[in-house]
């Protein structure tokens, strides 16, 4: 056995880093945490014990390295991206004397290496999709056919081609993500299965040859090939199949003497129940929550349990599965814009107490989410008894979670998980585009003239709650008859004038003929009824707009001025820049005719590259931008003259 550890440097961020930390103070260790510029703000450096900047980012591994020894830290853990899956780190944690938390160096440079992993999995009789290495070479892999990062993962260096024509550019575009997002940029063709259901296998060694599984996941509901709901076990058991699935993975683990926790992923053809191996992950997987809570077992903590040199002590039979437990992630980015990613800052950040469920989270109310990162919030994981019970809890806890300040995906969540299909464990890997789930929650008319009337009543309260002198006397109070107080709020594209008179009693009549009462103010809550209906609704306000959460999501108002300042019109045919990020490539010059979808220039943000299409047919007029400009969100990047009549008014 190994000396016990004492201290550990996480090398990570956001929500892995703080879940890390958790587990290892619960076990009596040091934390430590490195940390990138635009991190130095971020919850995960303030609960380590200690903090090391990092000046070159977290892919600076002989920073990394420098950090771990200059802090006195036994041991580092990787957490997953960035250096999760980098051998020449992990080699270089070893050498300097630390211990690695993960498998062998050995073991990850062949199964962090994609290509060489499928190799391993058809040697050992698993079967494996039509792939090529040579990402020139489709012969013997056929359309639609998928290019993926050699060494990626998270859908980074992942995209779908359908023709034989889209290749070579989408080949450039994945070499240049990889290389972005993991320091590697090779790249190979694979066989794509429009009908299918990824399905993964947890497994967990030791250094004395003992190995389980945790049993099987299934990660199929997906978007831009990046999972973003994860269940175990899978939403339709097949017991034969997932225990082939189960014995095919600890077979390969085992051939290749794997230690820690690990992923064997694979690739199940709805229609003829075949599957096919897909990867390793030789690392700490984003969705591991759902398995610790269907197993009990801590997975981190087995982790650092194995690297101290410690037997895991249980076999295979002493692994149950009590329960379901399903994951969603919650991402600040844009379902109704192709899930583009957003920025901005988290005005409002507060989850209901119940149902219960687990926040895996790397962020609080107040920060600033910008474009250097991924741009995942929290992993909200919920557990039960059936199926059923755990996505009812999921759901309902991301409809009360009080939710301002950008827009997100928690909508698009709940309806997923609240759609008919779904239910039914239709959760095929295209799922969102054959189901189509709402993008944004709609809240009903008169429901939505209901909570504009709350918005202007919890205003008034804290005027009053404000007001430096008679502030105990009623709002709105005069000695003559004077005008209704008025509040004008805009949703969207409405507009809701509120006009509104205290009585004596206490209650309201508002817009004339209707009543409202409010029982309760606070600065962040109000029970209010309005004609007979009542309803506690979480309120935050943040400059000009008002966020009140009820009836199954957060609604915002933005309250408009007496005397509006005239804004500054966008010319027709405007390109503007969907968020902050770095000019790739400007294909166009003022002059140029361009048709309709035609990619006119490429933003680069978040490690993801997001291309920028004509709106219509027509002409190039402007050009404001260059190749490596950085631009800030709602930059105009360039303008197009629409064809006549090709313009939608």
């Amino acid at each position: 056995m190994n000396a016990p550890l004492q201290s550990v440097l996480v090398a990570n961020r956001g929500e892995i880093a703080r879940r890390i930390f958790r587990t290892a103070r619960s076990m009596g260790l040091r934390t430590v945490a490195v940390f990138a510029d635009a991190d130095a703000n971020s919850p995960f450096v303030a609960e380590a014990d200690e903090a090391v900047r990092l000046p070159g980012g977290y892919l600076d591994g002989g920073a990394v390295v420098a950090a771990a020894l200059a802090t006195g830290s036994d041991a580092v853990h990787p957490g997953y991206g960035f250096l999760a899956e980098n051998s020449s780190f992990a080699a270089a944690v070893e050498d300097a004397g630390l211990t690695w938390i993960g498998p062998s160096p050995s073991v990850i440079s062949t199964m962090g290496d994609k290509l060489a992993a499928k190799k391993l999995a058809a040697a050992a009789g698993i079967r494996i999709l039509p792939s090529s290495d040579d990402p020139t070479d489709d012969s013997l892999v056929g359309y639609p056919l998928l290019v993926k990062a050699a060494a990626g993962g998270g859908g980074k260096g992942m995209h779908l081609v359908e023709k034989p024509a889209d290749l070579a550019e989408t080949v450039t575009i994945a070499r240049r993500e990889a290389t972005t997002a993991f320091g590697d940029d090779r790249v190979f063709l694979e066989r794509y299965v429009d009908r299918s259901r990824h399905v993964e296998v947890q497994v967990l060694g030791d250094t004395y040859g003992d190995l389980v599984h945790l049993g099987l996941r299934e990660c199929s509901i997906q978007r831009r090939h990046q999972k973003v709901v994860e269940e175990s076990p899978p939403a339709r058991p097949d017991p034969t199949r997932d225990e082939a699935i189960a014995a095919a993975a600890v077979n390969l683990a085992r051939d290749i003497g794997y230690r820690s926790a690990g992923t064997v992923e694979f690739l199940v053809d709805d229609d003829s129940g075949e599957f096919f191996f897909l990867e390793v992950n030789a690392r700490l997987q984003v969705e591991h929550p759902v398995t610790e809570e269907v197993t009990g077992i801590d997975l981190v903590r087995e982790q650092l349990r194995v690297a101290a040199g410690e037997h895991l002590g249980y076999g295979q039979d002493d692994v149950v599965v009590n329960g379901h437990a399903i994951e969603a992630r919650l991402y600040a980015e844009d379902p109704s814009a192709g899930f583009l990613p957003a920025t901005g800052t988290l005005t409002a950040w507060r989850t209901a107490s119940e149902p219960a469920v687990r926040w895996d989270s790397g962020v609080e109310e107040g920060d600033q989410v910008g474009v250097d990162f991924d741009p995942m919030l929290a992993k909200v994981v919920a557990h039960g008894s059936t199926r059923s019970d755990a996505v009812g809890r999921l759901a309902l806890a991301l409809e009360r979670m009080h939710l301002g300040g950008l827009t997100t995906n928690r909508d698009f969540l709940v309806a997923t998980l609240r759609h008919e299909a779904f239910l039914a464990g239709d959760t095929t890997t295209d799922f969102i585009e054959r189901h189509a789930p709402a993008t944004n929650g709609m809240t009903d008319p008169a429901t939505l003239r209901d909570l504009a009337i709350s918005a202007a009543l919890w205003l008034q309260g804290r005027n009053r709650n404000e007001a430096q002198v008679l502030g105990a006397i009623p709002t709105g109070w005069r000695n003559a008859r004077m005008p209704d107080q008025q509040v004008v709020l805009a949703h969207r594209d409405t507009r809701h004038d509120v006009r509104y008179r205290a009585r004596r009693d206490g209650s309201f009549t508002v817009n004339g003929d209707r009543y409202a009462l409010v029982h309760r103010w606070s600065p962040e809550d109000l029970d209010v009824e309005v004609d007979g209906l009542r309803r506690t609704i979480r309120v935050t306000a943040a400059g000009d707009r008002i966020h009140l959460t009820a009836a199954g999501t957060t609604t915002t108002f933005g309250l408009v001025p007496r005397f509006p300042v005239p804004e500054l019109e966008t010319p027709t045919g405007g390109l503007l820049a969907p968020m902050p990020g770095r000019i790739l490539d400007v294909r166009t010059m003022v002059g140029d005719m361009v048709a309709t979808g035609q990619t006119l220039l490429v933003l680069e943000a978040m490690k993801m590259e997001h291309h920028m299409t004509a709106p219509f047919n027509g002409t190039v007029t402007e050009v404001h931008v260059a190749t490596d400009e950085q631009v800030e969100n709602g930059t105009v990047l360039m303008v197009v003259a629409p064809t006549d009549g090709e313009q939608d008014g």
